[in-house]
Formats: structure tokens, sequence, C-alpha cells
């Protein structure tokens, strides 16, 4: 077989030629693309391994948050917690402070009127019984009442002990001005002059004395000098019944230490 040089020639220029071309137009490109892709491929995993990390970074930042946030409502949950229990403390100790006034308005009121009560019925006693004691008194005696607590009087200057009657004088003796005879009457001059002979008696001495009208005394009769009594009065035993009347009215509570105040009690 004969080998035509001159077509194996053109082919291999023609296969030369082929390999040149595809290397120039398309091997290069082919492999300029691939670059390029390659490229863009690493671009898009680094933005991917970027975004990657942000969204971690988003996520720790979001936890972060949600763990501050959580704390930050426990923190407020607990202050109002405490508010309120403070406010319901504040409320509780007003309401206390309150329901006491209250008792306390309540318990002075209930005070004052057993207060006034027991005055009341002290003087109505004291009226009633001097009115029975007075007329009885008048019947037992056959004279005037006024008379007999003259006597009574007199008597009881006569009785009294020793070292009541020194004490007397002794006041008397340091005293200029004269002994002071109080009656809730008036004493006729009979009277007068038994009194004051009982009153020099009883002082030891020649002492002035002075009479006068004292309604006060609720019948009875009264000497004082220089700050000194001696006194017989039905009053006297009118005070141990009105005592005994105020003790079955005084309250059986203690009442509240700013609304205490002691009873006006008749005389």
């Amino acid at each position: 077989m004969l080998i035509d040089w001159f077509t194996v020639a053109a082919q291999a220029i023609n296969f030369l030629l082929l390999v040149w071309l595809l290397k120039r137009f398309l091997y290069r490109p082919v492999l300029a693309a691939i670059d390029e892709r390659e490229k863009r491929f690493a671009v898009q995993l680094q933005d991917a391994e970027r975004k990657k990390a942000e969204a971690v970074k988003e996520q720790a930042d979001f936890q972060h948050k949600n763990e501050e946030f959580e704390h930050q409502r426990s923190q407020l949950l607990l202050e109002a917690t405490n508010a309120a229990q403070a406010e319901r403390q504040k409320l509780l100790g007003m309401a206390r402070r309150d329901a006491g006034d209250v008792r306390s308005k309540l318990e002075k009121s209930v005070y004052d009127e057993l207060g006034q009560l027991s005055q009341k019925m002290g003087t109505l006693a004291q009226q009633e019984v001097f009115s029975i004691a007075r007329k009885a008194l008048a019947d037992l005696a056959g004279a005037s009442l006024e008379e007999r607590m003259a006597n009574v009087f007199i008597q009881h200057l006569h009785d009294l002990p020793d070292g009541q009657r020194n004490q007397f004088r002794t006041a008397h003796e340091a005293s200029s001005q004269p002994a002071l005879v109080s009656s809730s009457f008036e004493l006729s001059s009979s009277q007068k002059e038994a009194i004051e002979r009982a009153v020099k008696t009883f002082l030891s001495v020649e002492a002035n004395v002075g009479f006068e009208i004292k309604s006060s005394l609720i019948g009875g009769i009264e000497l004082a000098t220089n700050g000194h009594k001696v006194a017989w009065s039905i009053a006297g035993y009118l005070e141990a019944l009105n005592h005994s009347v105020q003790t079955l009215l005084t309250p059986k509570f203690e009442p509240a230490p700013d609304s205490e105040k002691p009873l006006s009690h008749a005389a």
C-alpha cells in the first residue's frame, strides 16, 4: 500500500489546526468557565459560611436577648409581687387603724353615754335619797331637820379624836382668819350661839367664828380654818351611795388610751 504523504501531511496539519482551534476557541473558554464557576462556587460558599456565622451570631444574640428578657421579666414580676405585697400590707395597716379608730370612737361614745347616765342617775339618786332622808329624819327627830343637823354637828365636834382635834387647833392658831362655819341652810340665832360655844370648846381658845350659807353641802354643816375642815352632812352618806351606783355603771371594757377621761360625778 502506498502512503500519500501529502494527504498525511494535510491531515496532520488539519489535526494540529483543529487542536489549536479547539484549544483557542473551546478548551480555554471551557477552562475559564470552569474557573469562573469554581470561583463563583467559592464565593457562594464563603457567603454561605458568612451567612451561617451571622445566623449563628444572630441566634446567640437572640438567645442572649431572650435570657435577658426572661431575667427582666422575672425581676419585674418579683418587683410587682413585692409592690403588691407592700401595698397589701399598707392597706391592711390602714384598715386596722381605721377599724381601731372606729372601735375607739364607739368605745368613747359608749363610755361617755354611760358616764352621762351615771351622772344623771347619781344626781337623781342624791335628790331622791335626800328627799326621803329629809322626810324620814324630820319624822324621827320630832324637831326640824335643820335643828337636828346642828345638834348632830355639835356632837360630831365633841366626838372627834384628839389627834384630829390637835391638828385642827394647830392650823387655826397659825391663821389670822376667823374659823368659818358653813351650812346648807340659814342657822337660827340659838343654833349659831350653840355652835359658836362648841367651836370655842373644840379649839380651846376664844376664837372668832363666822357663818355663811353653802348650798353645795347638801344638808350639812362644816367648820373650816386654814385649809382644815371638819364637816357633817347628808352628802357624806350620799357619796357612798353614789360611789356604789357608779361602780355598778362602770363599763366592763377598757377604753382606748386616747379616749380615756374621768367621769363627772355629782357631789
